[in-house]
């Protein structure tokens, strides 16, 4: 997995069209050059970047290539989305997680499945789910002390965000993780001129040798704008499916109902999880039908 380089400056927050970019020196608040939006692209948090001097001010001159973006939450260069799910209160629903760690995996960022609540109920269904899957998974509990320490060794190097939906207990763990989160991110909110809590734009912090993205008023990626994965790529997307691709009888076999599919092969042999098979078929059945016209825009 692609770590993050340290020296390079990065873009830590942008507010109102004004960016705050983290560089050896120190924070710097800058515009970005015009050619960006003539080009139709705006920097976004976690864009690695080039400054240059400009009418008696620093501006973004380059943005670097991008290892991935991302719409909603706006944010770039990715390495690992924590999708955190309870055990109960609220039940988890494979569904969505399949099409978040699948939107990941497309966009070459590692989906982590973190189990919470663990004390209310027990975690092996949910992680039986996930057996087969090759995502890595954690299971916190905050009583015995368990999967705080691996989530923290994951941090290091990277930058990650946590995406989970209301209830499951996404902010307990980052409380958990980073009691001075508040202080922290409100010290650099204060540092940006913003009052804390006045705004819901992404906010990368450094933390435990890497870096989170802050996503608040976020629960969950945007799974209409900035999920869209074509039919043709939706299977690369469940790892798993990895080792039974170009084993069918059929080239161009949708894994759905065709004879000879070594897929559904595998499936019935016990070798994939029947529901993450089922979220693959129901994913594909969405866009099966979708023309290029039809696909959602997701530049930034």
């Amino acid at each position: 997995m692609q770590q993050m380089q340290a020296d390079t400056p990065y873009i830590v927050k942008g507010v109102g069209g004004f960016y705050y970019v983290k560089t050896p020196e120190g924070l710097v608040e800058c515009k970005a050059r015009g050619l960006f939006r003539k080009k139709g692209i705006t920097p976004v948090a976690g864009d690695r970047v080039r400054l240059a001097q400009e009418g008696g001010g620093r501006v973004i001159a380059e943005i670097l290539p991008r290892k991935n973006v991302f719409v909603r939450p706006p944010i770039a260069n990715l390495d690992l989305l924590f999708l955190v799910a309870s055990t109960t209160q609220p039940a988890p629903s494979t569904l969505i997680l399949d099409k978040l760690s699948a939107i990941a995996v497309d966009k070459g960022a590692q989906p982590v499945l973190v189990c919470t609540k663990a004390d209310l109920a027990g975690p092996n269904g949910l992680r039986e789910a996930y057996a087969l899957s090759g995502l890595p998974f954690v299971t916190v509990d905050y009583a015995a002390g368990q999967g705080l320490e691996e989530i923290k060794e994951m941090i290091g190097g990277r930058l990650c965000a946590f995406c989970g939906n209301s209830g499951v207990g996404k902010s307990t763990l980052l409380n958990a993780l980073l009691p001075g989160l508040c202080r922290e991110t409100s010290g650099i909110s204060q540092k940006l001129g913003r009052g804390r809590h006045t705004t819901r734009e992404v906010e990368i912090f450094e933390a435990f040798g890497g870096r989170i993205a802050d996503t608040p008023g976020f629960a969950s990626l945007d799974t209409g704008r900035a999920g869209y994965i074509p039919k043709e790529n939706l299977q690369y997307a469940f790892p798993e499916f990895g080792p039974y691709l170009g084993q069918c009888r059929f080239a161009g076999c949708a894994h759905r109902a065709e004879a000879g599919c070594a897929v559904r092969a595998a499936l019935k042999a016990g070798q994939l999880s029947p529901s993450r098979y089922a979220s693959y078929a129901a994913m594909y059945d969405e866009v099966k039908d979708l023309h290029d016209w039809q696909r959602p825009a997701a530049k930034a």
